[in-house]
Parts: structure tokens; sequence; C-alpha cells
């Protein structure tokens, strides 16, 4: 084949691309979202960084809430830190969490409460990556850079049937070369949120809607019947099982709480008592002569993460008094404080399941 005869064709594909997909985002396109067309960067980069790793029908009341609670960045930055990790609860991935404060103290401390508006400096800001810092350079400041999120890659490994897997360093370099070719600079942040909203709502993982697709007749996946063949993925996400023993400990009206520590799951966030083990029925850690009551296994539960799946359950330890030893790392509260505290979704599970507090 000629090859100035391919790179016109090829150019001419992706002149298609952007056109068609700009027409629809204009005239068809009705994903109601509040931060869509928001040009404020804080309230973009807050969306963003809630948004990653969770859906946007499960992130928007936490968008709501932090708008209403933090409504620029120095009142977040202000804010303690417990406060806000209260307010994320329920989120999960609380590293989300810890880089928001300290971005937006970041943010207040070095450039005086003002966004920064290069890419350059946006990239450079704690939990914020390519994708993020493209999407509030694009988005705020009307600067041309693509985004790459799972959206994306899905759209253009079945547009162009993309064999590369999508978590390969080459797999990574060719969607790259791909957005390139098909992005328009004059219209960034409409073609960005454009290509993202059809992956979410037309390009879909399951059933997807092809037949409703105003790129169908190009798209190669489509033509070929391959799909939901694509996007191809070479690593398997390799599980690790854990086995959490939570014993809430009670001494009359107060019981003891701990912080999880740095370095493992929900860093920073409040438990019980625990005792990671696969065996349930262990208390060797309590005299047993401080022992009112035992209630083994009241409830049990199990929390998907990334790469972990744990397995909690939950018994009851009433106590005589509070031991002398062995508890030093935590503190004893009033259970009717337990609500101002920030839990692990595994956790909040069992208090509003039990009839507890």
């Amino acid at each position: 084949m000629d090859g100035s005869f391919y790179f016109c064709a090829t150019n001419m594909t992706n002149n298609f691309f952007a056109k068609q997909l700009l027409s629809w985002h204009h005239l068809e396109n009705n994903r109601v979202l509040p931060w869509k067309g928001e040009q404020d960067p804080y309230k973009i980069w807050l969306s963003e960084i809630i948004l990653q790793q969770t859906r946007a029908e499960q992130g928007l009341p936490y968008y709501e809430r932090f708008v209403a609670a933090y409504p620029d960045i120095q009142s977040l930055a202000a804010a303690p830190d417990q406060e806000v990790f209260k307010l994320w609860q329920g989120l999960g991935y609380y590293s989300r969490c810890r880089n928001l404060l300290a971005t937006a103290r970041q943010i207040v401390a070095e450039y005086n409460g003002v966004f920064p508006d290069q890419y350059e400096q946006i990239i450079k800001l704690k939990g914020i990556g390519p994708y993020t810092a493209a999407a509030i350079a694009s988005f705020a400041f009307g600067l041309p850079r693509p985004v790459i999120d799972g959206n994306v890659y899905r759209v253009m490994a079945r547009y162009f049937e993309v064999a590369e897997p999508i978590d390969s360093t080459g797999g990574k370099k060719k969607f790259n070369e791909l957005v390139a070719s098909v992005f328009d600079e004059q219209h960034p942040a409409a073609f960005n949120q454009a290509i993202m909203d059809l992956g979410a709502s037309v390009c879909t993982p399951k059933l997807a809607k092809c037949e409703q697709c105003f790129l169908a007749t190009a798209c190669r996946a489509y033509n070929e019947g391959t799909v939901y063949d694509f996007p191809v993925k070479s690593k398997k996400l390799q599980v690790r099982q854990r086995y959490f023993n939570y014993f809430i400990l009670e001494v009359k009206d107060e019981i003891y709480l701990q912080q999880r520590p740095a370095g493992d799951v929900w860093h920073d966030l409040y438990e019980f008592f625990l005792v990671e083990s696969a065996a349930y029925d262990t208390i060797d850690f309590i005299e047993k002569s401080l022992i009112e009551e035992v209630q083994p296994a009241v409830f049990s539960g199990k929390q998907r993460l990334t790469h972990q799946l744990i397995e909690s359950k939950f018994s009851i330890v009433k106590l005589k008094k509070k031991p002398l030893s062995g508890l030093e790392k935590g503190e004893w509260i009033k259970k009717i404080n337990v609500k101002n505290y920030a839990f692990p979704k595994t956790i909040i599970s069992f208090l509003e399941e039990m009839p507890y507090f």
C-alpha cells in the first residue's frame, strides 16, 4: 500500500472521529453531572479525586457534601484531618483523602491559595497523575491536554481494534499516540468530556449500545464482531486473603478504639481491637479475670479491595475494668461518641447492621 494513501486515509478517519464525537456531544450527550462544564479548578480537582476508583453515581453525593462543607480550597486546607476523613467515610481508598488534604495545604502555602494553571505545575501536586492533571488543565484552563481514563481506553481499543494490552508499556504508548491523533486541540475540554461520556454511557464494558453509536460505521471491533474482546489486559490480578477478628472491648459505657497504622490498608481510620488470624476464637490478649462476658462472632462481612479480600468477624467482649497494659496504642471513648470517628467500610457495615450503639 502506498504510504501517502495510508496517511491520508488514517487522517480522514481521525477527522471523522473528532467531528462526530463533538457533534454528538453538543447535540445528543445528555449525561448530567454537577462538575460537567465547571471551570473552577478547585471543584474540578475535587471531583476528579473523588472519581478515582469510584463510579460517578457513587461519588456524586460525596462531591456535593464536600462542596457544601468546603466551598473553596482555603476552607478544605484549614479543616481538621478527622473531620475530612469522616466526610470521606464510605468512599474507600483513603490515600486519596490524605492526598486531598496535602495538596490543598500545599496550594495555600506555595501558591497563596490559587490553583496553579500550568500542566507542569499541576502534575507535581500530591495525588495527581497525568490523567487528573490533563483533566484540570483542559477543563479549567483550556489547555490542549487529552485525558486517558478507563472509558477512553475502551473507546479507542474498540474503535481501532488495538491488540496491545492497556496495562503494558507498549500498549500505553500506543494509546497515547492514538488519542493524540484524534484529539481536537481547538476544543480540548469538549473533546475530553465527550469521549469520557461516550465510554460511560454508550461504549460500556457490558451491553454496549453499538446500534446507537455514531462511530459504529468506522468502529473496527463493531464491524468485526469483536467488541467484547477489547480492551485487552495482560496482567492477572493477584488477590491476597486476610482475616480480621475485631473485638469490641466494652467497660460500662466506654469502648476501645485504635487507629490503623501507616503502610497498610485504611491508614489513619479507626477500628476496634484487631487480631489478624484465620482463627476466630482467640482472646488471649485479655487477662481472663477481667472478662465479664463474651459474645462471639456477632457479625461477619467481606470487603474486596483492589489486591486484597478481607474477611472480618466481630465479637463483643464486656470487661469488668480496663486492662492496665496491652492497649496503649489506642483510646477509650464513650459509646455515644462513636459517630464522630471515621471507620473503614467493613466496620461501618457492622455499626449499621448491629443495634449495638
